[in-house]
């Protein structure tokens, strides 16, 4: 399993689990090394397997060493991908966005999807198997908070992609579904969203809490696994009932 943007929260806990599940994982980060190394020791130090790879998934070379990287650590190239790499770059009212952020958040949350789905999927054609998870949000379907549009843009479009691939992926026995998460305490709540607005969030949800990493990567498993052979073209939201 390769898993994009592992070292910190949701991807994190996602390459952790499925590491004692028992998967072979290669973690990716971009700029949090000792993070990513962090979690390659844990892994391994409980007997699991995980290894880190550095690469700007935004950018086409990258991904392309990535795939290779993997390949030559385990043999074959990954036959599961978690798109998991995003951010929100910065809070800013459409309006007053300029071009070059905007672009930015095209490319991190998207166009990454694009380039390490479409690599995964080379791959995974002749093998006729494979199942890729794109890590969406409840923003794709309540246009985000304050200042977030353009990140929930990036979402409502990745769950597109997510039906569009699985149309494309069915016929070679390879799985394509989403998971969007609600509103989950990570390092990326920290950067982007005040504490007031945490706690706003909070007196939204029914259940009451915001979540934590490990409410989202059990469901990424069962949705990986040969239990979930059925579900394709589908984003599974685990919001706590917003």
């Amino acid at each position: 399993m390769l898993v994009t943007g592992a070292s910190l929260g949701i991807g994190r806990a996602i390459a952790a689990l499925a590491a004692e599940s028992g998967a072979r994982v290669a973690a990716n980060y971009h700029s949090s090394e000792t993070e990513a190394q962090s979690l390659v020791n844990e892994v391994t130090g409980t007997g699991g397997e995980c290894v880190a790879v550095r690469a700007d998934v935004s950018k086409e070379e990258d991904v392309a060493r990535m795939f290779e990287e993997v390949k030559d650590c385990y043999g074959k190239y990954p036959d599961i991908l978690v798109n998991n790499a995003g951010s929100m770059i910065k809070r800013s009212p459409i309006s007053e966005m300029d071009v070059s952020t905007w672009d930015r958040v095209m490319e991190v949350n998207l166009r990454s999807v694009f380039l390490c789905s479409r690599a995964a999927m080379k791959s995974m054609i002749p093998k006729k198997d494979g199942v890729i998870i794109n890590i969406s949000s409840i923003a794709a379907y309540t246009g985000g908070g304050p200042g977030s549009g353009a990140y929930a843009a990036t979402k409502g479009a990745m769950n597109t992609m997510t039906v569009g691939m699985a149309k494309e992926a069915a016929p070679h026995n390879i799985r394509v579904v989403g998971v969007g998460p609600g509103v989950i305490d990570t390092p990326f709540h920290e950067k982007f969203t005040t504490k007031d607005r945490r706690e706003k969030f909070e007196d939204m949800i029914p259940l009451g809490r915001v979540g934590v990493p490990e409410d989202i990567a059990p469901l990424v498993i069962l949705l990986a696994s040969d239990y979930a052979s059925f579900a394709t073209g589908h984003c599974f939201y685990v919001s706590g009932g917003m």
